[in-house]
């Protein structure tokens, strides 16, 4: 039965109604974006209802814990683009061997990575500036939720194969459950059992590793049309590099950006645990607003790759010019009305009840909001160049978002503008349009055209 539904939407990326096809692998993954979104949520709302020191501290961490998802992400997002085009050139053989060796090597990261940071985490939250029970808070947190990353790698890697064949629902239903175990963990574990922030990073912890259990089962099963086995499993020279060539520059890349989003936190922290806490709610809530972006991105690079391996560039090109019309448009319109003040501070309002937090975190979102549709432009524009294989194109793109136009706005208006914390939220809009207005300058010289990788 898997082989078949697989077949089916295969041949609708391939030969079928553009707009369905997007529709199709876009609306699981948007939906899914915020389910997994909702691990942060859940615990931004219930330490909201313990203090703002709780709030600050996620805040001042969380980019070092997304620095090693995102590397992470980097082999998982090769192995969709490499096995999305091995499914469009019908070579379903090598694409069941390229699952099996992006799964050894997202575990072997995983574990290496996941000891390491344990390790090491004193001293970078030390380094990021956090003092007191801030520095208590955060270091609890993250001690405990880096260890779920061998975890969460297992999820991506059921994710990556299953976007790559054009299913993007069951990946959505694997984290459902998961989210719902957290919902009921959260409360139990911060209000009933008192256990802090601690206990918030445990339940995001326990969560994840029943997702992970059944994602490994379903990735063994006969019956899948991509699936990982052992047996006489050996490396292969070619596909290592071409696991390196794709996954690499977008692992430096997003980890590159990450640590952009770490240094911006310890900009932010200069300016108090209202400020802090206020730059988290605002990203929080701007990643709900921005996921028809991601998922149409995402939806974009698995039809872009398949299309590819299929020879049939005019299609990929095609559907890329329907998905950015579809995002921009609804990204416009769905920004304009949540960029409304009395709206974005209701919003907020639902995180936190401090006073002193509620302004600034509506202003940023207000700003936010209102540039989003930037978003569908940079987003779809980046699916198109993953999927054709231009991991390097996207990886200069993402590390000259932060380290050349944030920054370089941050100084501008701190310095010069004496803006104060508003630096901050104008540095993030602009540097985000700039970012999107290089992409698509790029998609115009047709450089995503040429062939990235040669498929064996």
């Amino acid at each position: 039965m898997s082989k078949t539904i697989s077949a089916d939407k295969r041949n609708i990326i391939l030969n079928g109604n553009l707009i369905k096809a997007i529709l199709m692998l876009a609306v699981p993954v948007m939906i899914n974006s915020f389910i997994q979104s909702m691990y942060n949520l859940t615990d931004t709302f219930w330490l909201g209802r313990i203090g703002t020191d709780s709030q600050a501290a996620i805040t001042l961490v969380s980019p070092f814990q997304n620095i090693l998802i995102n590397f992470g992400a980097g082999i998982t997002t090769a192995g969709a683009i490499l096995i999305s085009q091995y499914l469009g050139a019908r070579q379903d053989k090598h694409a069941n061997t390229m699952a099996n060796h992006i799964c050894v090597c997202s575990m072997v990261f995983a574990f290496i990575c996941a000891g390491i940071c344990w390790l090491t985490t004193p001293a970078i939250i030390k380094w990021l500036g956090a003092e007191g029970i801030i520095y208590t808070y955060g270091l609890s947190y993250i001690r405990i939720v880096v260890l779920d990353l061998p975890f969460l790698f297992m999820i991506n890697l059921y994710t990556s194969v299953k976007q790559a064949q054009g299913d993007t629902v069951r990946p959505l239903l694997l984290n459902i459950l998961g989210v719902s175990v957290n919902l009921i963990l959260d409360p139990l574990f911060l209000i009933v059992f008192k256990w802090g922030i601690a206990g918030a990073a445990l339940a995001t912890l326990i969560a994840k590793i029943p997702s992970a259990v059944i994602a490994f089962v379903v990735l063994r099963n006969k019956k899948q049309l991509v699936r990982i086995s052992f047996r006489d499993f050996h490396f292969e020279k070619n596909k290592m590099i071409s696991i390196i060539k794709i996954g690499l520059p977008t692992a430096i890349g997003g980890s590159t950006m990450q640590f952009g989003f770490l240094l911006m936190t310890r900009n932010v922290n200069a300016y108090g645990a209202s400020a802090i806490t206020a730059y988290g709610i605002g990203n929080k809530i701007n990643s709900i607003i921005t996921m028809p972006a991601n998922g149409i991105g995402s939806a974009i690079s698995t039809i872009v790759g398949q299309n590819f391996g299929a020879g049939n560039k005019t299609r990929a090109d095609k559907s890329y010019h329907i998905a950015l019309r579809i995002g921009a448009v609804f990204l416009f319109i769905f920004g304009m009305i949540l960029s409304r003040g009395f709206i974005s501070e209701s919003m907020v309002r639902f995180f936190t009840t401090d006073e002193s937090v509620v302004p600034l975190a509506a202003q940023f979102l207000s700003i936010m909001a209102f540039c989003c549709w930037t978003n569908a432009f940079y987003n779809t524009t980046q699916g198109l160049f993953q999927g054709s294989g231009h991991t390097l194109i996207t990886m200069a793109v993402d590390a000259t978002r932060i380290w050349v136009f944030r920054f370089l706005v941050l100084w501008i208006c701190q310095n010069y503008l004496n803006m104060g914390v508003e630096s901050v939220w104008y540095a993030v809009v602009v540097s985000n349009a700039s970012s999107a207005l290089i992409l698509y300058i790029l998609y115009w010289t047709g450089i995503w055209k040429k062939e990235a990788i040669k498929l064996n």
